[in-house]
């Protein structure tokens, strides 16, 4: 059968139109920017679950770590990229969440820029002081904290961390006066809680079970709303401050315009990583359970997050440093 030119000339320039992402995907490296400093859980969690992209979708997932701002620096790199699926963001509360009230002025709209892809992972955090501190339960604490405003020194891991908005949200429920004091990380506020000199710190698990097993800090109340089975004996905060709930949670964003099929195949893979016994395991070992669900699911749980931590930094007045 002859096809006239003219026709011809169309078809042609229809499957020249046919997008990236209708062939094979991916056809080469990802990259995957982790917006924090080597060492820490993000980079930890992009790692296991690229390995894993990467043997279930057969090209390389590279971690490129870009710190700065809070999140700010890496998730505007991402923001900025290419729409294709090529460009991906580790994301935890931080940048996604709390920095849109935290900050002023940024050059980004989370919500509006970036789509999400899929969860990966939950992440508690402990109540923990050091063993010196009179308090040995939540209710002494508090009376404790009431009895004495302004003289008991909680670290955090930076302004604007989670374990900074966790602490703000329990000082605004319990109403009482302590003062925050905030580290560059949440390894140096460990080191200064350990040392004695601050007293109370909302750590994450992963980095501090093994000093709460050898009893160098004493943790009082996990912050999720129900028990852990790595501390199955700890109490939530919440069985002694009704409605409080804080975690860290960790997963991947795109930036907005990328193909929904790719969105689709990565979160297809990702919940799969996530149902792996093996990786179900490690998870496990690094104190947090998997956060599976549908990039609908991950984008709700930002917005509802974005709201929460949005009304806590107004009322605690916290700034960016």
């Amino acid at each position: 059968m002859n096809i006239p030119r003219r026709l011809f000339l169309q078809i042609a320039a229809a499957a020249a139109a046919v997008p990236a992402y209708a062939q094979a995907y991916p056809q080469r490296p990802v990259r995957m920017i982790v917006p924090f400093a080597a060492g820490g859980a993000s980079e930890i969690l992009a790692r296991l679950i690229g390995q894993w992209l990467n043997e279930r979708l057969g090209q390389p997932f590279v971690i490129e770590m870009r710190p700065g701002a809070g999140g700010n620096v890496g998730t505007e790199a991402v923001v900025t990229s290419a729409a294709d699926g090529y460009t991906l963001l580790m994301v935890n509360a931080a940048p996604s969440a709390i920095n849109a009230t935290l900050y002023d002025k940024l050059s980004f709209n989370f919500l509006r820029d970036m789509v999400p892809v899929g969860g990966v992972q939950r992440t508690p955090l402990v109540l923990l002081v050091n063993p010196s501190f009179p308090a040995k339960t939540v209710p002494e604490l508090i009376a404790f904290a009431k009895a004495n405003p302004g003289k008991i020194n909680m670290a955090s891991a930076g302004n604007g961390s989670p374990p900074h908005v966790a602490g703000e949200l329990f000082k605004i429920m319990a109403g009482v006066d302590i003062v925050h004091v905030p580290y560059r990380g949440g390894g140096p506020a460990l080191v200064d809680l350990l040392g004695g000199q601050v007293q109370i710190f909302f750590g994450v698990l992963t980095s501090s079970i093994e000093y709460i097993k050898a009893g160098k800090l004493r943790a009082l109340a996990v912050t999720t709303a129900t028990r852990i089975d790595a501390l199955p004996d700890l109490p939530t905060v919440d069985d002694f401050l009704p409605g409080y709930e804080a975690s860290d949670w960790y997963g991947i964003c795109a930036p907005k315009g990328t193909p929904t099929e790719i969105i689709n195949r990565l979160n297809t893979e990702i919940n799969a990583g996530l149902a792996d016994p093996k990786l179900k395991a490690r998870f496990a070992e690094l104190g947090g359970t998997p956060l599976a669900g549908t990039p609908a699911e991950f984008g709700k749980l930002i917005a509802d997050e974005t709201e929460k931590w949005g009304k806590v930094v107004r009322a605690a007045h916290m700034k960016a440093e």
